[in-house]
């Protein structure tokens, strides 16, 4: 059984990455690890959206991806996009091998309001195990509190818990890596 691997990217420092970890561990029934930081993600730096395509953050991941290391999950504080959305939380491929997710707008001073940690935290483990999951093949769920279901505004996130439903843990005890 490989690991999974958690990458620090620029601006991952006010996350509990040991506590990501854990949980990431008990999803996933895999070790996690938490690897060497990636010190820039400049290349993939957009100066007419002032943002960070997700997609090249990707790529380099998978291109740093060390032997033995089952999957990938880059955190990263910078505003990430894809070019069809204004913005995302996280992306990730698809029964591949790499995730990523954003702690820009997921934390509350984005939004003008007071910083909340613990808040932000609980968004990180959350998003961190929704892009996960779609690397072992869960898609949308439509389970209101489930992990997997999609989330478009901060608010929906709260909504979620963080845990996969039975449907979706039952599609993820039956992947084989």
């Amino acid at each position: 059984m490989g690991r999974i691997s958690i990458v620090p990217l620029p601006g991952s420092g006010g996350v509990d990455l040991t506590r990501v970890a854990d949980l990431l561990g008990d999803v996933f029934h895999r070790p996690v690890g938490i690897a060497a930081p990636l010190a820039s993600i400049d290349f993939a730096f957009d100066a007419s959206r002032d943002q960070y395509a997700s997609r090249p953050v990707i790529a380099a991941l998978l291109a740093a991806r060390a032997p033995g290391m089952e999957r990938v999950l880059g955190i990263t504080g910078l505003d990430l996009f894809v070019p069809v959305l204004t913005f995302v939380f996280g992306e990730a491929q698809l029964e591949g091998r790499v995730a990523l997710v954003s702690a820009c707008r997921l934390a509350n001073e984005f939004y003008g309001i007071p910083t909340d940690a613990e808040r932000l935290q609980e968004r990180i483990e959350k998003e961190a195990v929704h892009e996960l999951g779609h690397t072992y093949g869960l898609v949308h769920c439509q389970d209101g509190l489930c992990v997997m279901r999609s989330s478009t505004y901060v608010e929906e996130i709260d909504l979620k818990d963080v845990a996969l439903c039975a449907e979706c843990a039952r599609r993820l005890a039956q992947v084989r890596v």
